[in-house]
């Protein structure tokens, strides 16, 4: 029991400073706002059409499009609006329909489709959607066209018969799935792939920043006192070992709680998220009190704290993507268990992973925790006796 009192005395030193009450909530939910806006995807990609409503068949063509189930369409009323848009970042990519589509359709001559996009891959795939919807109204218009030559009827009547018609073709079906044969999960928030790298930075950040209480600690003569009392070396340990753990898992919550319910962000399997979560706050825990039994003031802990944070954040992919890393670098940085976190929650919240797919992770995270928590708390206890 006391060295429950021990960390929840310092829990509530965290919680009463206003600055750390900004890095705990705020800051985080800003950084993942951000990275979302900037470099996220939404779960349908916007295409900004111009002149969509210039007529029946342009109007075929726009509802082809807005059928697709990962498009939404946007109408603008002029081309530079829909380029400014696009550049904005408004829509990702932008479709003019020429003002003699509709004519051009009847008397069979080709209509040429303006397309621009912004420079990703997101608009190379809008690109290709885009080719096949206009593929599919090609191949009814012409039924349609061939139906009012043979038939000599209108080609009004002539459309709706091979409109009808196609509707009977049978439909191929396209199933995407993993490689393991497995479907892929639902679309993603914009904001997971900030969620998930964020949580980690923030949790490992906020543990080596926290060691500045347990310093202070050793520097109030708090730790003294409470040697001079009938508690045991080990008891003032886990007690201080408690609280970094509880500031560590504090962090954790507020970011997945507080994204889930701000930005709908969906962090799949629960068992598999809370142990990933749990690995690395003891991860946190056992880096923060190293730092504050290394260290003997705030000055010299809180710059060395904030360079390795955040430089070990940046190896371990939760800055920029691993899979971008080249191969030996990718080596490298599976040295940290930022990786290894990144990792597990590539394999949660993209593959639709569960518990057991990230054990092999959660195994190794759990062995940086032991290790650091070992050094840790027998630098500690030297600190404390000496």
């Amino acid at each position: 029991m006391k060295a429950i009192a021990i960390a929840a005395v310092d829990l509530r030193r965290l919680v009463r400073n206003r600055l750390n009450v900004f890095f705990l909530f705020i800051l985080p939910m800003l950084i993942i706002l951000l990275l979302g806006a900037a470099f996220g995807s939404a779960d349908r990609a916007r295409i900004g059409v111009v002149g969509g409503a210039r007529g029946p068949l342009a109007g075929r063509l726009t509802s082809a499009l807005a059928a697709q189930p990962s498009v939404r369409v946007e109408s603008y009323a002029n081309e530079s609006t829909l380029r400014s848009a696009v550049a904005r970042g408004r829509v990702e990519a932008g479709l003019v329909i020429p003002a003699d589509y509709d004519a051009a359709a009847r008397g069979s001559r080709p209509v040429p489709l303006r397309y621009f996009g912004r420079p990703d891959s997101v608009a190379q795939q809008l690109r290709a959607t885009i080719a096949s919807a206009a593929a599919q109204e090609s191949s009814v218009l012409g039924a349609a066209r061939l139906v009012e030559r043979e038939r000599g009827t209108t080609f009004a009547e002539a459309l709706a018969r091979a409109v009808e018609a196609a509707s009977t073709v049978p439909a191929v079906e396209v199933r995407l799935t993993a490689p393991d044969g497995r479907p892929y999960p639902e679309s993603r928030s914009r904001y997971s792939i900030g969620a998930s790298t964020q949580l980690l930075l923030f949790i490992f950040l906020t543990s080596l920043t926290g060691s500045a209480r347990l310093i202070e600690t050793r520097q109030l003569g708090v730790a003294r006192r409470m040697l001079s009392t009938p508690t045991p070396v080990h008891t003032i340990l886990a007690g201080q070992t408690l609280g970094r753990l509880a500031v560590a898992l504090l962090q954790a919550l507020i970011i997945v709680a507080g994204s889930a319910l701000f930005f709908g962000v969906r962090w799949g399997d629960p068992a598999g998220t809370a142990a990933v979560v749990i690995a690395f706050s003891l991860v946190g825990a056992g880096a923060g009190t190293l730092i504050g039994s290394v260290f003997s003031n705030e000055e010299q802990a809180g710059p060395v704290a904030i360079l390795i944070g955040l430089g070990l954040a940046a190896l371990g992919g939760s800055m920029v993507p691993l899979e971008v890393f080249p191969p030996t670098v990718r080596s490298v940085a599976h040295l940290i268990p930022h990786a290894w976190g990144n990792d597990a929650f590539s394999t949660l919240l993209t593959h639709g992973g569960g518990l057991a797919d990230v054990l092999g992770d959660v195994g190794v995270l759990l062995g940086f925790a032991a290790v650091l928590l070992a050094l840790g708390t027998w630098r500690l206890r030297r600190a404390l006796t000496q």
